[in-house]
């Protein structure tokens, strides 16, 4: 009799401490079972009772979805990326909770639509810095929060590559020719990064990407089928890479990817990848961004709208298929040259009629001996301008891979620049 006493005394002050580490970890109850969402590396379990999801919370952050960073005391750029503690605003009036019935009341979000279930300081709409609302009175008015920001230093998501040192669009002019294009190498495309995810099988290449700043990469949307569900911790992305089935120490940096942003009206219900672009920050394991080489640097970005003339020469680079038909990909880095194409052309009936959009741009070689093709999605498309290299186009999609009338179609980035600022928080792109 006096073990099975003992036995409930054990089992007693074991859920007592997992209810204790739990309040710890998470102080609140999420949700019901489904949709739980932690954020910043956190795991659900579900609560002693079986009727709710916990988050449990890697150490510096907390809040009922791991949300809170506890270390973050300043904001980049617009602070789009802010997600520290702090919850009042500049007049000192406590902020009112995102997803509270008075701030809904007021048509400001619809329930679960907000930016949580809390009421720290945030900048979900572009504003010029991290803000919430508060009540003065009977109002409901929207007031900036008293954060500072932060100091510019390698690690700030907000420099521009000038202000870190880097100088957009330079590479080595050196290459190496060979049949049906170039075999080129990192040095001279030094902005090339690789996106790789993580499975069951093991790390397997995901598509090509540019790096547009020390902490951030371009790539296509299209590469990311699971949208904003996509499990972060799974992806990594390499620069400086001139082989993807090859470790190369002396080039290569490893990187871990911190956030994703798909654009928000990215669309392929008629197959053309309309708004196909994508932001991805990327960190070290030691917390520094992407460390400038001779192999590793940042290519420059269009101003909004700018486009080349037709017939202007310009490069196309990835680790993609070298011909339609093969299956297997290039191990090493190639590189095409191809000409850009009129609006017109590529939107004629002989091309894609209708399905070329103004977000687009084609470009293929005179003899249709050289594209993009299956494999290279998300890398870049480059011109050289005013000695120095800009990044015009993202490898998107196209039928087949050098196909007479169908060249290689491309996400047109000049539409994309103020986009990329407000994501990014960056001062500049060039």
């Amino acid at each position: 009799m006096a073990g099975f006493w003992l036995l409930r005394l054990i089992l007693a002050v074991a859920a007592l401490i997992v209810c204790t580490a739990q309040r710890r970890l998470s102080p609140s109850v999420l949700h019901e079972k489904s949709g739980v969402v932690c954020l910043n590396g956190g795991t659900s379990l579900l609560s002693p009772s079986g009727r709710h999801m916990l988050c449990f919370c890697p150490d510096g952050f907390s809040g009922s979805n791991c949300e809170r960073d506890e270390s973050v005391s300043c904001f980049d750029g617009l602070g789009l990326q802010y997600r520290g503690p702090v919850s009042k605003s500049e007049s000192g009036r406590e902020c009112l909770e995102w997803d509270s019935e008075s701030v809904r009341g007021i048509g400001a979000y619809p329930k679960n639509h907000g930016p949580g279930r809390h009421n720290y300081c945030r900048n979900p709409d572009y504003s010029r810095r991290p803000w919430c609302y508060v009540r003065t009175g009977a109002r409901i008015v929207k007031e900036d929060c008293d954060i500072p920001r932060c100091a510019k230093d390698h690690g700030s998501g907000s420099l521009t590559g000038a202000q870190s040192g880097w100088q957009c669009g330079q590479r080595e002019e050196r290459n190496m020719k060979v049949v049906g294009g170039a075999l080129s190498t990192v040095e001279r495309h030094p902005w090339m990064a690789a996106v790789f995810s993580r499975s069951a099988r093991g790390r397997s290449f995901t598509c090509g990407g540019s790096l547009i700043s020390p902490c951030w990469v371009l790539t296509a949307a299209h590469c990311f089928p699971d949208g904003t569900k996509t499990s972060l911790h799974k992806l990594s992305v390499f620069v400086g890479k001139n082989a993807i089935n090859e470790t190369d120490a002396q080039r290569e940096q490893e990187l871990r990817v911190s956030e994703l942003f798909i654009h928000e009206h990215f669309d392929n219900t008629d197959g053309n990848y309309n708004n196909d672009i994508a932001l991805l920050k990327i960190r070290s394991p030691d917390g520094h961004c992407a460390k400038e080489s001779s192999s590793v640097k940042t290519v420059c970005i269009p101003e909004a709208h700018q486009s080349l003339s037709a017939g202007t020469s310009c490069e196309v680079t990835g680790y993609g298929r070298e011909q339609e038909g093969l299956w297997y990909y290039s191990q090493y880095l190639r590189e095409a040259k191809v000409n850009l194409l009129s609006q017109d052309v590529c939107s004629s009936k002989e091309y894609y009629d209708s399905m070329f959009t103004d977000n687009m741009l084609c470009a293929g070689s005179p003899d249709w001996s050289a594209d993009a093709c299956k494999g290279d999605s998300g890398g870049p498309l480059v011109c050289r301008v005013r000695e120095r290299v800009f990044l015009f186009g993202v490898v998107s999609w196209g039928e087949g891979c050098s196909r007479q009338f169908r060249p290689g179609v491309y996400t047109k980035v000049s539409n994309y620049y103020n986009w990329i600022l407000e994501k990014t928080g960056l001062l500049s792109l060039s």
